[in-house]
């Protein structure tokens, strides 16, 4: 059986939390790095938005949170789809107005677009005073599609972020971080091109 393709890039934290939700979802892919300031002509030609990840199954899929759900639609091992309603709502928070914020903050050094990000964040160290995770003991899809962005936020100044009034948000990450899954996915594979040999993901052990 020819596995899916997947299109895919290290450090991209859309790229990261398909490739959680793929690992959790026990489903082996293709993994095709990417570099995006040389983008190769098939993930161009699988999706004009010509972003990652893309997921070919053999139909397009050019959403992370698609590919999530996708993924965990075949096989959901882990239960990261019981949560409650209020945790897709969260996601879209996070996706529409933690994520541009975070960008701009990024990019133009905005004091006030960190103070927007970080408003959010507050809200995620709140619910998660007494639960290691958002929604209670275990990790959900919520956790998974926002971890990543959250990350990418505190590494922009991590002195800064360290000193922030979130305890329960830094343990929640840094244990995310120094989780066998986080390091599983991020292992370093050399840019794809035509005519290399198939390289799978999850990697065999």
């Amino acid at each position: 059986m020819i596995p899916p393709i997947l299109y895919s890039f290290r450090r991209c934290p859309y790229a990261m939390r398909a490739r959680l939700a793929l690992a959790s979802a026990g489903i082996t892919v293709e993994l095709r790095e990417v570099l995006l300031r040389d983008k190769a002509p098939e993930l161009i030609e699988a999706s004009p938005k010509a972003t990652v990840p893309v997921l070919l199954t053999p139909d397009a899929i050019d959403e992370s949170l698609d590919i999530m759900l996708w993924a965990l639609g075949q096989n959901d091992p882990e239960g990261w789809l019981d949560m409650p309603e209020a945790g897709h709502a969260l996601i879209a928070q996070s996706d529409t107005r933690f994520k541009p914020a975070l960008d701009a903050y990024k990019y133009k050094r905005s004091d006030a677009d960190r103070a927007t990000a970080a408003t959010f964040l507050h809200s995620l160290d709140h619910m998660l005073t007494d639960q290691p995770y958002l929604f209670g003991q275990s990790a959900t899809l919520a956790d998974m599609a926002v971890l990543t962005f959250v990350r990418q936020f505190a590494f922009v100044d991590k002195p800064w972020f360290d000193e922030q009034p979130w305890p329960n948000l830094s343990n929640w990450l840094e244990n995310f971080i120094a989780s066998a899954r986080f390091t599983a996915i991020m292992q370093k594979y050399p840019k794809w091109q035509v005519g290399d040999p198939v390289t799978l993901f999850p990697p065999t052990p």
